[in-house]
């Protein structure tokens, strides 16, 4: 057994026996974190088997990972790497640390422009609104992103390693980097982490990024360091508040493959069950399976979600581009300003 063992690590190349110490890692961080949420809440009575969390785990997890690697990598970088890479070796002889600690800081600096980029263009945007649509934020909801802008990001992150050279080590460990960080920005943890969020970024900053609210929409862009969202103007943390209202403040499609039509023509998901047989009878679809496989397995009847009571009022907080529903006023009691303003906590 152990001989078996052996010769299957031996036989795998540096990227793979790497990736036999990053998996156990990145579930360890999934264990620790949802220990957290249940531990301390940032918003209490989150439930696990949220709505949206098979859609999130199983269609972009899972499967949109799985095949977005394989165009991402087999498709573009190699390719690229192909025609150019034996140009640039410029990292080569860096130590493994200092090159990860590279691409993780620049690639970073560029995810903070093109975030606050995607916010402010009406095109960008419709790649972006996925991300934003959930109204119940947890570990799992960073993983929530349209395939185009997965493809853009993973590809200017990944391509600059390919071709300058760096160590194969590097993809997997910044993918972990990447992925756990992901995760814990996201968290339904409530973090006090003083002066540090001054640097690094956390749930304390993140999560009001996610929330329905005029005063954060153009705020709080970092993904790794807020150092970015400081320096540049654009942080937001109030001291002693906590959002009341998330996710988009129109309808967004529930359905994986429905979301990604939504970025290329809007329409409306109730309307178009009423008026077409077909829509309809794939619409129900996944509700249908679930159904069936809650009868049959009673632990599965909670992948089913529940519906998200939203008591609060209204947004008027602006989105690029038309939205399918006109945004409601805010009620006095809640007056907000259009402008994000930057405070410590």
């Amino acid at each position: 057994m152990l001989d078996t063992i052996s010769k299957f690590y031996h036989g795998l190349n540096a990227v793979g026996r790497t990736t036999l110490y990053t998996t156990p890692l990145l579930l360890l961080a999934v264990a620790v974190l949802l220990v957290l949420e249940r531990k301390f809440p940032y918003r209490k009575g989150l439930p696990f088997f949220r709505e949206g969390l098979w859609v999130d785990l199983f269609w972009y997890t899972l499967v949109q990972s799985y095949f977005l690697q394989i165009l991402i990598f087999g498709f573009i970088i190699q390719p690229l790497a192909a025609r150019l890479g034996a140009q640039f070796h410029w990292v080569s002889g860096w130590p493994v640390a200092v090159q990860v600690g590279l691409f993780v800081v620049t690639h970073d600096f560029y995810i903070y422009w093109f975030h606050r980029f995607q916010h402010n263009s009406a095109f960008f945007w419709r790649t972006h609104e996925a991300h934003h649509s959930g109204k119940q934020v947890d570990w799992l909801a960073g993983s929530r992103s349209h395939a185009v802008e997965i493809i853009i990001n993973q590809t200017i992150e990944f391509a600059p390693i390919v071709l300058l050279g760096a160590n194969p080590i590097v993809v997997p460990i910044k993918a972990l980097i990447d992925a756990v960080w992901g995760m814990y920005i996201h968290a339904n943890v409530d973090v006090k982490s003083g002066r540090l969020q001054y640097v690094i970024n956390g749930p304390e900053m993140h999560l009001w990024h996610h929330a329905d609210h005029e005063e954060v929409y153009f705020a709080n862009f970092s993904t790794k360091f807020a150092t970015w969202d400081w320096l540049f103007g654009t942080a937001y943390l109030p001291a002693g508040r906590k959002p009341v209202r998330w996710g988009l403040p129109y309808a967004f499609p529930k359905d994986y493959f429905l979301q990604h039509a939504f970025s290329v023509h809007r329409f409306d998901e109730a309307a178009l069950a009423e008026q077409s047989a077909l829509f309809r009878a794939y619409h129900g679809l996944r509700w249908r399976l679930l159904g069936w496989l809650g009868r049959h397995v009673p632990a599965a009847r909670a992948l089913q979600g529940w519906p998200v009571p939203d008591g609060a009022p209204e947004t008027v907080a602006r989105r690029p581009g038309s939205n399918p529903a006109p945004a409601a006023p805010v009620s006095p009691a809640t007056p907000e300003s259009s402008r994000p303003v930057a405070t410590a906590s």
